[in-house]
C-alpha cells in the first residue's frame, strides 16, 4: 500500500528558503520517477518538478526553474525539494507523487511565503 508523507512546509519571508521532504513506502521507491506538485487556493494542481528513478534527469516548471532543486535518496526512500528565493506566488500546498500510483495523494505540506 503506497504511502507518501510530506513535511517541511512553513511560513517564510520572500527571498527565504525551505526544504521539503517526502517519505515514501509501500513500493520499490528506487524503481520509479517521482514528482512534486503544488496547489494554491482556488487554483488547479500544477506540476512543479520531476526526477527520474536514478536522479539523473530532472525537469522543472518555468516558474521555479533556477530556484527549486528536486533530489532523492533511494537508500532512504526519500524525495526532497530545495526551494530558494521564495516568492509569494509559491504559496501553496505541496504534494509528492509517484508514477507507480499516480492517483494516490498524501496530505501535503503547506508553504506560505509572506512578509
Amino acid at each position: 500500500q503506497v504511502q507518501l508523507v510530506e513535511s517541511g512546509g512553513d511560513l517564510v519571508q520572500p527571498g527565504g528558503s525551505l526544504r521539503l521532504s517526502c517519505e515514501a513506502s509501500g513500493f520499490t521507491f528506487g524503481d520509479y520517477a517521482m514528482r512534486w506538485y503544488r496547489q494554491a487556493l482556488g487554483k488547479e494542481r500544477e506540476l512543479v518538478a520531476s526526477i527520474n528513478w536514478g536522479g539523473a534527469v530532472r525537469n522543472y516548471a518555468d516558474s521555479v526553474k533556477g530556484r527549486f532543486t528536486i533530489g532523492r535518496n533511494n537508500a532512504r526512500n526519500m524525495l526532497y525539494l530545495q526551494m530558494d528565493n521564495l516568492k509569494p506566488d509559491d504559496t501553496a500546498m505541496y504534494y509528492c507523487n509517484t508514477v507507480f500510483e499516480p492517483n494516490y495523494w498524501g496530505r501535503g505540506t503547506q508553504v506560505t511565503v509572506s512578509s
